[in-house]
């Protein structure tokens, strides 16, 4: 059996197994054994056991259970809800004001966490009801929410780039960098679109009436203080690291005390919010770890094969493609795989393929770092199958149909895919930082 024939067979068993319900560590690890005792025989058993060794001796892999833990102490401890209010008496008076500021909540919450599950979880407990009780659109509304926590694994400390990182082998402050401009460049075009659409359609994004947007001057400036304490964790954190004072997992753990003696100090630290951050910190960071495991093992075999360098030979010289051909292909496969996984699966079943096949057409790791996190947004967002799409799903109320969700994403799909368009075609939107600002 040709070693071809064996990597298709590798994809192919392990997207079956994914197809029929199959946990994806599961799948990936099972190929991996599987393959690997197939091709060298008893040898191949030791496998699982050099990926776990080299997972272990990852030093950064410690960032991820602390930008986790810090993103649950602030959801749970109800600095979110505080920062909605703010947004509700700072911008309610504009058409679509709260939309907007639904965005704007969105990037604060992706800087303090880097998972897009937190922001839409908050997203749809505080904004949704408030926004439908204020005579938003449902439809659009729902759209905001699902683009804006979609913002959590581009915008920095983003723990998607901190996994791509790792598997790249690329530094993770760079990609953090990198991740920013492009971030706040999308968060601003959805603001625009929202205040135009709403300007345009005032029935749709209606402002707060007279007497509910009335606050003085101190008022503001008190409710102005509910971003103090997000900023204050996000400069301590990314600020120091940043400008060189700490290296990366040590500004995780300054972020995640920094969450901590915030709660703290807002008298919110009860048992009970330490108790389910604990735990949900835990079960996600396992999740990680025994995702990344797999993936090891994966690559470990796929290299063995040389099955990346029959790829790159199939494509450049058998069907003669120009290397952004080969990209744009990748990138749509993205697309497809994002409608049945999530982005850390997508990233570690086609890492081993990918990355090298990158460098080999001589891209930029850190540039194209950016360009697969966009593409698994696009993905979450993109029907019938996204991720986000059943999300919001699960905990929208029952008045929001899964229609309504599949027709909620289409501006933002394609404002999604624009700034896409301008990434590849601007590199330095995302190189610039990292090629200005020197981390160590």
């Amino acid at each position: 059996m040709s070693y071809e024939l064996i990597a298709i067979l590798m994809f192919s068993t392990m997207m079956v197994m994914m197809i029929t319900g199959q946990r994806v560590f599961a799948a990936i690890g099972f190929v991996a054994v599987i393959f690997a005792l197939f091709l060298w025989g008893d040898g191949g058993a030791e496998l699982a056991f050099a990926a776990n060794m080299k997972l272990m001796k990852w030093y950064p892999l410690l960032t991820l259970p602390l930008f986790i833990f810090m993103g649950y102490i602030l959801s749970e401890s109800g600095i979110a809800e505080d920062l909605y209010k703010m947004f509700h008496v700072w911008m309610g008076g504009l058409a679509g004001g709260l939309a907007i500021g639904t965005i704007g909540l969105m990037v604060i919450i992706s800087a303090m966490n880097g998972l897009s599950v937190a922001g839409m979880a908050i997203g749809a407990t505080i904004a949704l009801p408030e926004l439908l009780r204020r005579g938003y659109d449902k439809v659009m509304v729902t759209g905001v929410i699902q683009a804006g926590s979609s913002l959590g694994i581009l915008v920095p400390p983003s723990v998607v780039l901190v996994l791509y990182g790792m598997i790249a082998r690329q530094p993770v402050g760079q990609l953090w960098l990198a991740g920013l401009i492009p971030g706040l460049m999308m968060a601003a075009m959805f603001m625009i679109y929202i205040g135009i659409r709403c300007k345009l359609q005032p029935h749709i994004g209606p402002p707060l009436a007279i007497e509910e947007r009335t606050h003085s001057l101190p008022e503001k400036l008190k409710v102005l203080s509910a971003g103090i304490i997000p900023l204050f964790i996000f400069v301590s954190m990314t600020g120091l690291f940043l400008t060189g004072k700490t290296s990366l997992v040590e500004s995780s753990a300054v972020g995640a005390l920094a969450s901590l003696l915030a709660a703290i100090a807002r008298g919110k630290m009860t048992f009970k919010v330490l108790h389910t951050s604990v735990r949900n910190t835990l079960g996600i960071s396992c999740m990680f770890m025994w995702i990344i495991l797999a993936a090891l093992a994966f690559g470990a075999v796929f290299d063995g094969l040389g099955a990346v360098k029959a790829i790159e030979t199939f494509f450049l010289d058998k069907l003669g493609f120009e290397p952004w051909t080969v990209l744009l292909l990748m990138q749509l496969s993205f697309i497809l795989m994002g409608t049945f996984l999530d982005d850390t699966a997508m990233l570690v079943i086609v890492a081993p393929l990918y990355i090298p096949l990158v460098r080999h057409l001589g891209f930029d790791l850190i540039w194209y770092g950016v360009l697969y996190t966009i593409t698994c947004q696009i993905a979450y967002m993109t029907p019938p199958f996204g991720y986000n799409l059943f999300l919001m799903k699960a905990m929208a109320p029952k008045e929001i149909t899964l229609g309504d969700i599949y027709r909620s994403v289409t501006p933002f799909v394609l404002i999604m895919m624009t700034a896409l368009a301008l990434v590849m075609a601007f590199p330095q939107l995302a190189l610039w930082l990292p090629q200005t600002i020197s981390l160590r």
